[in-house]
């Protein structure tokens, strides 16, 4: 890895971890108004809104891992375009905590290498399959967010709005991973991948 790739690397990571980024997109929250939450709610929504957080850390992570080990010009460059777009949904998940009076999982810095070595690593078995494990992820990730959209309280708008957008971001991520080449992974894969993510979203929720 040439010097300046690996200076580019890290700053990257700690933008991730340390900075809550600057969106071309203002939130999806925009003005609408905050809910008054029972300490129940709030605490339960803090949680889904932490697994949203620790999500596009691992987004970025995936994708920066993917784009160094891409072998074709056009796919990093989407793949850079994509990762933009989960620089938003960073800062969107991580000022919704901050409203809620909410902190960020404590293991970012894991999730984050875990995350960035799984990109690298799929990048060199070839584009076809690092796109397919692209569009396997974000398809997950999809399917997680509908499941965040029936948990949050209905009058907490703010929280749904985003996780709305995210998971129309997420959905076009995929398509777009589909059209670029992607392999359809096998059944094995995409089961430990589930497996995987499970247990990710739960330590991530309480820590």
């Amino acid at each position: 890895m040439r010097v300046d790739t690996l200076i580019l690397s890290v700053d990257k990571a700690l933008r991730t971890l340390f900075v809550n980024g600057a969106p071309g997109r203002g939130s999806p929250a925009g003005a609408l108004p905050d809910h008054e939450f029972s300490e129940r709610e709030r605490a339960r929504t803090e949680g889904l809104m932490r697994v949203n957080h620790v999500g596009e850390v691992c987004a970025q992570a995936l994708y920066q891992g993917q784009a160094l080990t891409c072998h074709d010009a056009s796919i990093r460059l989407s793949l850079e375009a994509a990762a933009d777009e989960e620089v938003e949904h960073l800062a969107w998940t991580a000022g919704r905590l901050a409203e809620l009076g909410g902190r960020k999982s404590l293991l970012n810095p894991l999730w984050y290498a875990g995350s960035w070595s799984i990109g690298a690593v799929a990048g060199k078995c070839g584009d076809a399959w690092s796109l397919g494990f692209l569009a396997e992820t974000e398809r997950q990730v999809e399917a997680h967010l509908s499941g965040h959209l029936e948990m949050l309280p209905a009058e907490d708008v703010r929280s749904r709005a985003i996780v709305a957008q995210m998971k129309s971001d997420e959905r076009r991520h995929a398509d777009m991973a589909v059209a670029l080449g992607a392999h359809e992974l096998p059944v094995m894969a995409k089961t430990a991948m589930k497996l995987v993510a499970k247990v990710m979203t739960k330590t991530a929720y309480y820590l």
